[in-house]
């Protein structure tokens, strides 16, 4: 190798090591400048306005004030009348004042209480102290819309709490809870559905038998009547007697409540399956809701009914068997 070349090769190793040295500092320089402008945080600065993800619903309380689980007010089935205390009242004053509060006419009712520092109690407490309660009526069930009777009897009571505990009311306008009733009733009752299987006995039985092979085809007691459950221990369909003289019955009925039932878009075809089971140990004959025989092939079509229903349902805010469509439907 000649000494040009190797003196040409020593001034391009030099050039390099120049240019890196010149990125180098230019990067050092990018980089204090950038620390000038923006404060260091452990966080980083692109992810500070991110907040969680939140599911849309209908009304969402302050949780920071929420005193307990408790039920919440529906503002969408229930009207409300609001009574602010004018001093501190003791749960157990108020316990005693509103214990025979539970329904005006056709339509229950829900008490709810603020306590004093903040939150909501749907059970009072000896030992706390309130300052305001609410009355949340539901605006429809399967009674009908609520009327101007069953309203005024809601603010009746209002005013009787009101006037024990030195309490102002406020409440809507009757003209509007009765409109916003009406079309919830509307709403409603174009999604209500209940079907039906009739197992009529050859022979009447006692009421006790019938329970007894009831019992023995699966079905459980709930809530006073005899029901199939679902996985989650809430009733599929439920069993309902037909009581005559002397405690006997000449039928049996199988009810599949749509609104209160789990979805299901078998939810027919299982009724009729343990029905069929249950009239071999009573030998009764499988009629449809009309009195006529039952044809089984006729089951998927109900099936496909059902299964529409329960998307309307959800669809409209109420999902089937849960609490919130019970209020409604029931």
């Amino acid at each position: 190798m000649s000494d040009l070349q190797i003196l040409l090769i020593s001034i391009g190793a030099a050039l390099i090591v120049i240019v890196l040295l010149y990125n180098g500092w230019q990067e050092w320089r990018a980089r204090r400048s950038m620390r000038a402008t923006l404060p260091e945080s452990e966080q980083d600065v692109l992810m500070q306005d991110v907040v969680p993800r939140r599911e849309p619903s209908l009304w969402e309380p302050d949780r920071a004030a929420v005193a307990d689980e408790s039920p919440e007010i529906d503002p969408a089935c229930e009207a409300v009348i609001d009574i602010a205390l004018a001093h501190p009242a003791s749960g157990e004053a108020l316990s005693e004042a509103v214990q025979s509060i539970a329904r005006v006419g056709k339509k229950p009712v829900r008490v709810f209480a603020e306590r004093e520092g903040g939150g909501h109690r749907t059970r009072l407490r000896d030992d706390e102290s309130y300052v305001s309660l609410q009355l949340a009526v539901v605006m429809a069930n399967r009674g009908g819309a609520l009327t101007a009777i069953e309203w005024s009897n809601l603010w009746t009571l209002a005013q009787n709490l009101a006037e024990r505990f030195d309490g102002q009311i406020e409440a809507p306008e009757q003209d509007v809870v009765l409109k916003q009733a009406a079309e919830l009733d509307a709403r409603c009752a174009a999604m209500d559905a209940q079907v039906g299987l009739i197992l009529q006995l050859a022979a009447p039985r006692p009421a006790a038998a019938i329970a007894e092979a009831a019992a023995e085809a699966g079905f459980v007691q709930s809530r006073g009547q005899w029901a199939w459950m679902a996985e989650n221990g809430l009733p599929r369909f439920v069993l309902r007697v037909d009581q005559q003289a002397q405690d006997a019955s000449h039928r049996a009925d199988l009810i599949l409540d749509v609104p209160n039932s789990i979805p299901d878009d078998q939810a027919f075809s299982r009724m009729v399956a343990v029905g069929r089971d249950l009239a071999q140990r009573l030998e009764a004959h499988v009629l449809d809701d009309q009195g006529r025989t039952f044809q089984d092939a006729s089951a998927p079509a109900i099936d496909k009914q059902i299964s529409a229903l329960y998307d309307q349902l959800d669809q409209a805010g109420f999902l089937a068997g849960t609490e919130r469509t019970a209020r409604v439907f029931s």
